[in-house]
């Protein structure tokens, strides 16, 4: 099993970081007052308010803001203002025995989604799709919020992810699998195919999701992961929504889905809620899940903090 982070309390000590690009400045103090309303101390990395044109400082500063968190005993929840670009970049110049000797929550989605994976991958280390410092604004739905805080507090298992009311899960090829779940932002992964750091799927329940992309472009993307073998060896595959994805040639996001993954025979649970959608289920990226595709349900099989 991998390793749990402590489970989060109300009046912890928040970093907050910023690992891509940059975020407005008052998108930041918005945030960062309402953690603080919330009852949450927070600590505030040397960078995070840094920006030079798509990313926010250099690799090596921004991997230097985020060792600093793991490695300041005050912190249990490491929190990036947004993902954006580049968070790739700062993956060498992690100590990744440092951060396996130093278990904190992260979360995050979008390209923070590769450090969740790298972390599992090289730390052990669970962590959560899920809320960013730009969710913490009056626009956010509760469901976001309960979801995230009801999971990194809590020690208890099994427990189900579930979608609200309103958004159904769909299970399109029959099964029931049970592995570690793995994945995130479509792009983000393709990005890092051919590295030491791309996405492992082998006995693994793989999750994808995308945003702003046009389906011919998504097709391209996930054309590339099944030529990189990463369809072949996984356990099962989630598909998450697809926010503000435009149909192209006549095609939409749900004919992607039924002429590309379904005749792959791999059990698939579609419309998941998560990441870039409006609402935003927390998904522990590394902890054990049981996929049921014939009753739609998505199970946790393990505590995911201690």
């Amino acid at each position: 099993m991998a390793t749990k982070p402590p489970q989060l309390k109300r009046g912890d000590t928040v970093g907050i970081v910023t690992l891509g690009s940059p975020l407005a400045a008052n998108r930041i103090t918005e945030g960062i007052r309402m953690l603080q309303g919330m009852g949450y101390k927070v600590v505030v990395g040397e960078h995070v308010y840094s920006a030079n044109g798509f990313l926010a400082a250099t690799p090596r500063q921004r991997a230097s803001d985020l060792m600093k968190m793991f490695t300041n005993p005050e912190v249990k929840w490491i929190l990036p203002t947004r993902g954006g670009v580049g968070v790739a970049g700062i993956l060498p110049f992690l100590d990744f025995n440092v951060i396996k000797q130093n278990p904190k929550i992260v979360s995050g989605y979008s390209d923070i989604t590769v450090l969740l994976n790298v972390l599992f991958e090289y730390a052990d280390l669970i962590g959560f799709q899920s809320l960013l410092l730009l969710d913490f604004n009056p626009g956010t739905p509760p469901y976001n919020f309960n979801q995230f805080f009801t999971a990194t507090s809590t020690i208890k298992a099994p427990w189900q992810i579930m979608n609200p009311p309103e958004v159904p899960l769909i299970g399109l090829v029959p099964g029931k699998v049970t592995g570690p779940i793995v994945g995130g932002n479509l792009t983000s992964f393709v990005g890092t195919l051919g590295t030491s750091y791309e996405i492992n799927t082998e006995g693994r329940i793989l999750l994808l999701e995308e945003t702003h992309e046009p389906i011919n472009t998504v097709y391209r993307y996930v054309n590339h992961l099944a030529m990189a073998g990463k369809f072949d060896d996984c356990a099962g595959i989630i598909m998450g929504q697809c926010t503000n994805c435009e149909s192209a040639y006549g095609k939409s996001y749900v004919d992607l889905i039924n002429e590309f993954f379904v005749p792959l025979g791999k059990p698939l649970l579609t419309n998941l809620a998560s990441a870039h959608s409006y609402y935003k289920a927390t998904i522990p990226i590394g902890a054990s899940v049981q996929m049921d595709t014939v009753n739609r349900t998505l199970t946790v099989m393990e505590p995911v903090v201690k």
